[in-house]
């Protein structure tokens, strides 16, 4: 029961933690997720609605969410996280070619997409003329199914090299003595160590803010991000995606100022539902086996809540289960209809030009869900994508809602990553430091490297 490290939680920095302190220190891993070869969805493999399963298979186990989603590493400090916060910008981009070598070795494809910068200046003036601000960052794509053997390969070096690993194992609480954490509580009992690393991924952001604020940790409020998934034909965006895989747009819309932006781009990909909590929200992969004729993407709305409201999470919350109240899970709408005022119908979404990929979304209307702000922002970034790529802000285009991003509450933490309780670190996007595969991965080394310090 006593180890030198406590690692919480299976997600990309939980594990890149774990492979830099194998082999240095007795660690033990908890998972409160199953095993990889164990995480089943049957929404997806029955073709059913979602039966609720406790844990959820997609959004946690070994692997985190990351394990089942699009899986793409981004070569860039300036995206993915607030990891510039905390490291000089040159040590960071050492440390995400350095990650990015990990993920190779464990069986990454080789492909990196990037362009010529004859061809990204043209891309950038495109964006530029429609009021879209370009994020470009070369990227890996790792695609759904080449993303777990890769994970599968981590896990059985892991093993080989001592470090335990417990799934299927929930902690319930951090346990600290006069400043200093002391080990985790669980329901097989509690596991002392004078380390531990909180890396909960996004599905256990709602634990770990409780356990902050119980520990009388200091917090940041981080936006809350809240939008829809767009599905559009392959065609629309193949000149972009061809190039650069994920075109990452930032929008600041005329009538509220809001940032809107683009994320998780899939070419080729299908809509996915996710439980987050007993929520259904949407989100998208793109697999490494099989391809669609639809590529899709989100629009996320980012909003941040002062006084005398600071829970932005239950706000998108509260968004989401509108739409589950309303269509039973996640409702999908045509752009034309929901411009016309009036909800789709299966019927109305058949005589369109794009086929859904999530067949179990209900046709309804988005209009009753999304408050007029985040309406408007979104028609809004629509229009100016189409700017960029004629076709997008077509009456045939797909709109699913919701999806949302719960990383709302970030811990204050040093340079390295270690908050005010002595021992104890918090990592990756469920602490809200990171939102991305590249940051959390690189978050895990930098807390590992820290205690191997001390």
């Amino acid at each position: 029961m006593q180890y030198d490290v406590i690692i919480v939680g299976g997600g990309p920095a939980g594990i890149f933690a774990a492979l830099e302190l194998a082999g240095k220190a007795k660690v033990l891993l908890i998972e409160k997720g199953r095993a990889i070869d164990r995480r089943r969805c049957p929404m997806k493999e029955k073709q059913v609605q979602c039966v609720q399963c406790k844990p959820c298979s997609i959004t946690c186990g070994w692997g985190g969410a990351g394990a089942f989603s699009d899986g793409k590493l981004t070569m860039s400090t300036e995206v993915g996280g607030h990891l510039d916060e905390y490291l000089d910008r040159e040590e960071l981009k050492k440390l995400v070619h350095e990650v990015d070598q990990i993920y190779l070795n464990f069986g990454a494809p080789e492909k990196l997409y990037t362009t010529d910068s004859k061809l990204l200046d043209k891309f950038v003036r495109d964006a530029t003329m429609a009021d879209l601000h370009l994020e470009y960052s070369p990227i890996r794509h790792l695609g759904t199914g080449r993303s777990q053997e890769v994970l599968i390969a981590m896990k059985d070096q892991l093993i080989a090299q001592g470090v335990e690993i417990k799934t299927s194992l929930a902690v319930k609480r951090i346990l600290t003595k006069n400043g200093d954490v002391t080990g985790v509580e669980t329901d097989e009992g509690s596991f002392y160590a004078p380390r531990v690393i909180v890396a909960p991924g996004r599905e256990g952001h709602e634990w770990f803010t409780d356990e902050a604020s119980r520990l009388g940790l200091d917090r940041q409020i981080n936006p809350v991000d809240i939008g829809v998934r767009v599905e559009l034909p392959k065609v629309v965006m193949e000149h972009l995606t061809d190039h650069l895989f994920e075109s990452k747009y930032i929008y600041y819309s005329r009538t509220f100022e809001d940032k809107v932006r683009t994320f998780c781009m899939c070419p080729g990909g299908e809509v996915v539902a996710e439980n987050n909590s007993g929520l259904i929200t949407v989100n998208g992969h793109t697999h490494s086996d099989r391809t669609t004729e639809n590529t899709n993407f989100s629009i996320l709305v980012s909003k941040t809540f002062t006084e005398p409201f600071k829970d932005p999470t239950r706000y998108g919350q509260y968004i989401s289960s509108l739409a589950n109240l309303l269509g039973g899970g996640v409702i999908v709408q045509r752009l034309g209809d929901l411009l016309d005022g009036r909800r789709s119908t299966a019927d109305r979404i058949k005589k369109g030009l794009v086929r859904q990929t999530l067949t179990k979304a209900t046709p309804g209307d988005l209009s009753l869900v999304f408050p007029y702000r985040h309406l408007v922002d979104i028609l809004e970034m629509l229009q100016a994508l189409d700017k960029v790529a004629p076709g997008v802000y077509s009456r045939n285009t797909l709109l699913y809602g919701v999806e949302v991003k719960f990383y709302s509450s970030r811990v204050k933490v040093s340079t390295e990553l270690e908050t005010a309780i002595k021992g104890l670190y918090a990592i990756g996007d469920g602490a809200g430091i990171t939102r991305g595969l590249m940051q959390a991965s690189c978050s895990g080394i930098i807390a590992a490297r820290s205690i191997l310090k001390k």
